[in-house]
């Protein structure tokens, strides 16, 4: 299956804490159906000192769940669902709100 969100695109949040704010994909994960956003969803992890680093507290992005965050639509900035359709024999996304081809 293709995949609707892919690392590089700009997301909008729709639920959750950082609900409306936007960034970036920098990681993706498909068999879990989540995504790593950065910026958003911002954790503590408290770390131990060990040989390599130092210890302390380690602010990192957390998983977001792939239905909890929509494409930023290319033409209008607004969040859109992803469609495909075939365009000069290859397969391309493009944003249903606008008909806008996102990698063409």
């Amino acid at each position: 299956m293709a995949a609707k969100i892919k690392k590089g695109d700009t997301v909008i949040v729709t639920v959750g804490k950082d609900k409306g704010k936007e960034g970036k994909v920098l990681e993706v994960r498909p068999s879990e159906d989540r995504i790593v956003v950065q910026g958003l969803n911002m954790i503590a992890r408290h770390t131990r000192p060990s040989q390599n680093q130092a210890g302390g507290i380690v602010r990192r992005e957390a998983p977001l769940h792939m239905s909890n965050v929509m494409l930023k639509d290319p033409k209008t900035g607004e969040p859109t669902r992803v469609g495909f359709k075939i365009e000069k024999d290859r397969k391309v996304r493009y944003a249903k709100r606008s008909g806008e081809v996102i990698d063409g």
